[in-house]
């Protein structure tokens, strides 16, 4: 495995629910051509498209997911 972080994998943690995680630096192309970038160590890319500031997660899918099943009474 390289050393560098430069010459290291990027690593990114996909989820069933919630945000993908991406090991920063990272630079977004949107389906309109627009980049936009991050410098931060990780962030949160919204995969739910509910997100005010897409392409990067604001918890919407929080706000949005169903709610739990109550037990069964027996």
């Amino acid at each position: 495995m390289p050393d560098s972080p430069a010459e290291r994998p990027r690593r990114i943690v996909a989820r069933r629910e919630g945000p993908m995680l991406v090991e920063g630096p990272v630079e977004i192309v949107l389906e309109d051509g627009t980049t936009v970038s991050s410098d931060r160590f990780c962030v949160a890319l919204c995969t739910c498209r509910r997100s005010r500031i897409f392409p990067w997660c604001d918890t919407s899918h929080r706000r949005h997911s169903p709610a739990p099943r109550p037990a069964a009474d027996h």
